[in-house]
């Protein structure tokens, strides 16, 4: 039932630089102020929440700020990276999180703008089945 979690060789070097930026906005070393997110994320960004609601890029960025006022304190692991190429220079990155013992999938949307990478999409799904 589960698909083959196979990154085409030519991909794997993208893969590995998006596995440094994943998961999504808890990479503290990636940046932690307004600014830093807003040039992670494209102009128009959105992202689909757990609950299934649709966030913009203003309200996930002032949730964002909020969360760094005082550092978060997080436990996660990320496994089960798979990247596609989407159109050129755009990619598909799916993972499995586990983020203080709550399970998620992940699908992170990535084009590369010159050298730098910027989100055009995001989106978390709950893992209901924790044998799954």
């Amino acid at each position: 039932m589960e698909p083959d979690f196979v990154t085409e060789k030519r991909l794997l070097g993208v893969l590995e630089e998006l596995v440094r930026r994943e998961p999504l906005f808890h990479r503290p070393e990636l940046g932690t102020e307004r600014a830093d997110f807003e040039a992670m994320t494209v102009p128009d960004f959105w992202e689909t929440g757990a609950s299934g609601r649709r966030y913009s890029r203003a309200h996930v960025l002032d949730v964002l700020e909020e969360r760094y006022r005082d550092a978060p304190v997080e436990e996660w692991a990320a496994s089960d990276f798979l990247c596609r190429e989407l159109a050129a220079g755009v990619y598909l990155l799916t993972y499995t999180l586990v983020l203080d013992g709550r399970k998620t999938r992940r699908v992170t949307v990535w084009r590369r703008d010159g050298e730098a990478w910027r989100i055009v999409y995001h989106q978390g799904t709950p893992v209901l089945d924790a044998s799954s």
